[in-house]
Order: structure tokens, then sequence, then C-alpha cells
């Protein structure tokens, strides 16, 4: 039996082809290698750097500089100078630095004088003690708590004490002169001038006097005990050599408010009345050992000491009864002053209307008030008081506590508009 070989078409033709694609990718793959490492060369053109013009001017050498220093340079400019640079302040930096110390006050432009230095500033919070309440609850609960709760004064001590403060006002130095005027006799000026007097001098610590300016007989020493029986004249007489306050108080009566009153002179022989160039003696003696002087003033308002004390005055008093004539005669006052040359003085004047004169009960006292605020700065009511009307001396601690208080009121109110110095 014989046997056959031979390649089947089909397969002879598959293996052809396999064959075929076989060499094509080895060709392919031949044709594609690529080497195994690679340069690439590159070259660069030439570094050039040109300075600008602009800029020649601060290219300098790296080389360290202090500032202000003037430094030697290669380049076009032969010199450089440097202007310091203030650094701008980090505000973290200076909190870090501050941080744990007191702040430094600034020093004042000028001079401060000794008053400035207070215990209200120089004292630290911790080391003022506050005082001792006042008023019945506050100190009963200051007691009962040893001392450990302080519920401060009570409301009226505390409107005392604002009052005072305003009393106790500090001026400059320099005498302040306050002159109490009424174009009317019988309204109360010489009492009021005494009233007021009183409760400056009680409340204040620099001294205070009451001088009778009434050119004819005034009766200023009457209103306090009198202790002394010299006069404005006598001061005039020995102006020259009066050295001291105390060769000065010998011609003083001191009531027990601590208030100085000079007498008028009361002889009645003497043909020689109180003038100008009197009262500007007694004027410039006063102003060596008093802060402030009040003048109690006569009627006539166009003599010639009413000059002089209105030349001088810091603050006027215009003293008006409750009836229509005394009214009118004291706005009558202010409209000679406002056309004589005293408008601003005028303005900044008080009115004491005393309501104890006669026939106050049938007049509407609001209106004469009405009339006056629109021309004067304050006005203070001075009530009815039996102590006050005997015309004997006055006790300031036994009158009426309404008519202390209408007192107090007039010497805040006064002492409010008193300037402080030269007009200011």
């Amino acid at each position: 039996m014989a046997t056959r070989t031979g390649k089947d078409p089909a397969g002879s033709q598959v293996e052809s082809t396999s064959k075929t694609s076989a060499a094509k990718r080895q060709e392919l793959a031949g044709e594609s290698s690529l080497p195994k490492s690679l340069r690439i060369d590159v070259t660069l053109p030439e570094e050039s750097f040109e300075v600008p013009e602009d800029e020649e001017a601060v290219a300098i050498e790296e080389t360290p500089v202090q500032a202000g220093k003037v430094l030697e340079s290669n380049l076009s400019t032969t010199s450089i100078e440097l202007i310091p640079v203030v650094p701008i302040p980090d505000p973290e930096s200076e909190r870090s630095q501050t941080r744990g110390r007191r702040n430094e006050p600034a020093v004042p432009q000028t001079p401060e004088p000794t008053e400035l230095l207070t215990s209200d500033r120089l004292l630290e919070r911790n080391a003022i003690k506050k005082p001792k309440p006042e008023g019945f609850w506050q100190s009963a609960v200051y007691s009962l708590s040893l001392h450990l709760v302080n519920l401060g004064d009570s409301k009226a001590v505390r409107a005392r004490k604002e009052m005072d403060a305003r009393i106790s006002r500090k001026f400059d130095a320099g005498t302040r002169f306050i002159a109490v005027l009424s174009r009317k006799g019988g309204v109360g000026k010489t009492t009021i001038s005494t009233l007021l007097g009183m409760a400056l001098a009680e409340v204040r610590d620099d001294p205070v006097i009451a001088v009778d300016a009434n050119p004819d007989r005034g009766t200023l020493a009457e209103r306090v005990k009198r202790r002394s029986s010299s006069t404005v004249r006598d001061v005039v007489s020995n102006a020259s050599q009066i050295k001291s306050f105390s060769e000065f108080s010998n011609l003083v009566t001191r009531d027990e408010t601590r208030l100085d009153v000079l007498a008028s002179d009361a002889d009645p022989t003497v043909s020689e009345a109180f003038d100008a160039k009197d009262f500007d003696a007694v004027a410039d003696a006063v102003s060596r050992f008093y802060s402030i002087a009040i003048a109690d003033c006569g009627t006539g308002i166009v003599l010639s000491v009413m000059q002089s004390v209105l030349r001088r005055a810091d603050a006027l008093v215009i003293i008006s009864g409750g009836s229509v004539d005394e009214a009118r005669l004291a706005s009558e006052t202010l409209t000679w002053l406002e056309t004589n040359g005293y408008a601003q003085l005028a303005r900044n004047s008080v009115v004491a209307l005393n309501t104890a004169t006669p026939a106050t009960s049938l007049v509407n006292l609001d209106e004469i008030e009405t009339h006056f605020r629109s021309r004067v700065r304050e006005i203070v009511r001075i009530p009815y008081d039996p102590l006050l009307a005997t015309g004997a001396a006055i006790d300031f601690r036994q009158l009426r506590p309404l008519t202390v208080a209408s007192a107090r009121l007039l010497a805040a109110a006064v002492a409010d508009g008193i300037p402080l110095a030269d007009g200011h």
C-alpha cells in the first residue's frame, strides 16, 4: 500500500502568509529603530546687558554704606549722596516693646504752674482712699460694713459739694473786683453785698474783703459785728506805710465766715467825699492782700468813684426790688452801662431780685425775671428773712436755710462769670 505525502494547499498558503508578515515586521523594525543615546548641541548667543540711562545714577557697587555718606563710583557720575530713609514703624513691634510698661506722658510746650501738681493728678487711683460718705443711710452702711461698703455721698451732699466747687472756683493771680450796684436806695444793696461776701468767704480758701465804696455814709460795717474803728480814710492816709497783711488786718473787721469788712468814713465833720482817687488808693492796697474784693457802691452811678469802680470791675451784681419802680431803675442801670462802654460787663452781670421789699406780693416776679433774663446772664431771688429785716448785724449761720441757699447760689453765679485772667 503506497502512501502519498504532500502539502495541503490551504496550509501552505497560511504558512507562506505568516512568513511574509514576520519578514515585513522585522524589516520595519529594523528601519525604525533609534540609537540608544542622543546628543543635542544648542549654541546660545553671547550675554549682552546694557544699563539703562535712568538707572546709571544708582547702579553702584555692592559695598556696605552708611546713611548720609558720599561714595565714590566708577560710573559716569562722580558721587552719590544717600538720603536716610525713615523706616515705617511696625505697630506689632511697638506694642511688644511698650508692653508691660506705662506710656510716657507728653511733655508740655510751656512751663506748668505749681497749681497743676494736684493730688488727683499725681496719686495712683488705688492709692486714693474714697472719703467717708455723708448722709444717714450712707454713713450707717459704711459703719456696719466695717468700712468695706462705701455707697458715696447722698444726693443732697453731692449737690452741696458741687455748689462749693462753683463758689471756690480758682482764678489766676490778681484780685477780682465785684461791684454791687443799685440806683435806688432801700432795696437791700448793702445786705446782699454782705450775704455775697459771707457766702464766698465761708467756702473759699483765699481772703475775701467787702469795701464800703459809698461816697456818702455807707452802712456796710453795721451788718457785721464790728471790731475795728478804722475806715477807708485810714487806708487812704496810711497806704504807703502798710507793708504786710497783718498791718492791713488791723484796719478791717473779720466776720465768723472769715469775711473782712472795710467801713466807710462815718465822721459827720468830714466834708471831703470819698472820690475816685480815694477808691484807687484803697483798691491798690486791697490788691496786695486779697483775691476777691466786693465794692458796695452808692446810688450815684455817674459819680467819679463809680467810674473808678467800673474800670476795675470783673463782675457786676445789679440789685432790683420786687416793685415796678425798683425793677425799672435796675433795668435803666443796665441801659446806662450798655451805652457808656460797659455792654459786655452788663451782659455778664447777675441780677439779685430782693423779694423782701414792700409790694412784692402784688407784683408778678416771673415777669420781672423774664425781662432781666433777656439782658443779663443770671437772676437769683433773695427771700425774706426776719433776721435780715431787722437791719442788725448778720449771723450767717443763723439765717433760714433758704436764705443761705440763695446767698450761696448768688456767690456761685457770680464766680461762674468772673474771668480767669485778662478777660478770658
